[in-house]
C-alpha cells in the first residue's frame, strides 16, 4: 500500500472512531437526560435533609391493588382519590420502619381534621405477627391499621421491594414521590412536601 493510501485509510479509521465515540456520548447523554427529566419535577427541591433520598418520578397512576383495612374489608388506592396520601409500607420485623413510625403519626396529627389528606400505613406482617402489628399501630394514633397479607405491595412501587417505602400520591391518585428507607416525616421538609401537593389545583 502506498503512503497516500495508508494516510487515507488512517483518516477514514479516525473519522469512524470519532463518530462511534460521539454516538456513544449522545446515547449516554440521552440516558442521563432521562434521569434529569424525573429530577426536574417541582417536588425535587424537597429532596433534602432526611428526605435526601426522595425520588420524584413522572406522575403515574398508583397500582390497582387490593389491600385490607382493620376490619378485613377491601381497600384500593382509588379510594383515596381527592386526597393527598402518604402511603407507608412497613412491618414489625423492619427496625427502620418502627423507628420512623412516630414521625408518621406526628405528620397525621399535624394535618388532623383535613378531609383532603391521609397517612396510610400498610403492614406487610402475616400470620402470628399480625396481632403485634395491630397493637403497634394502635400505639401510634391517629394512624389506622391497613394490611397487605400477600406482601406484594413493596414490589408494585418504584422502590421494588425496599422497606420501609413511603409513596406520596396526589389527589388524582398518581405516584408523585417515593422514598425508600427511614425518614423524619414530622420534619419541616416533609411538611413542606405535603403542603406543595396540597397546594396543587386539580391534579
Amino acid at each position: 500500500m502506498s503512503g497516500s493510501k495508508r494516510t487515507l485509510a488512517g483518516v477514514a479509521t479516525a473519522v469512524l472512531l470519532i463518530g462511534a465515540i460521539g454516538g456513544a456520548a449522545m446515547l449516554y447523554a440521552n440516558r442521563d437526560g432521562g434521569g434529569k427529566e424525573s429530577a426536574s419535577s417541582s417536588l425535587a427541591v424537597y429532596a433534602r435533609g432526611s428526605l435526601s433520598k426522595l425520588l420524584t418520578p413522572a406522575p403515574t397512576p398508583a397500582p390497582d391493588y387490593v389491600f385490607k383495612d382493620a376490619e378485613g374489608r377491601d381497600v384500593r388506592f382509588a379510594d383515596f382519590k381527592g386526597k393527598v396520601a402518604v402511603v407507608n409500607l412497613w412491618a414489625t420485623w423492619c427496625a427502620p420502619c418502627k423507628i420512623e413510625m412516630p414521625t408518621l403519626a406526628a405528620l397525621a396529627e399535624h394535618y388532623k381534621g383535613r378531609d383532603d389528606f391521609a397517612v396510610v400505613t400498610i403492614s406487610m406482617d402475616v400470620d402470628k405477627a399480625v396481632p403485634e402489628a395491630r397493637a403497634f399501630i394502635a400505639d401510634h394514633a391517629p394512624l389506622a391499621y391497613y394490611a397487605d397479607p400477600k406482601f406484594q405491595l413493596p414490589f408494585e412501587f418504584p422502590g421494588k421491594g425496599a422497606m420501609p417505602q413511603t409513596i406520596l400520591l396526589d389527589r388524582r391518585g398518581n405516584v408523585r414521590a417515593v422514598l425508600t428507607g427511614e425518614a423524619d416525616w414530622a420534619s419541616d421538609d416533609a411538611k413542606a412536601l405535603v403542603d406543595a401537593l396540597l397546594a396543587e389545583e386539580g391534579r
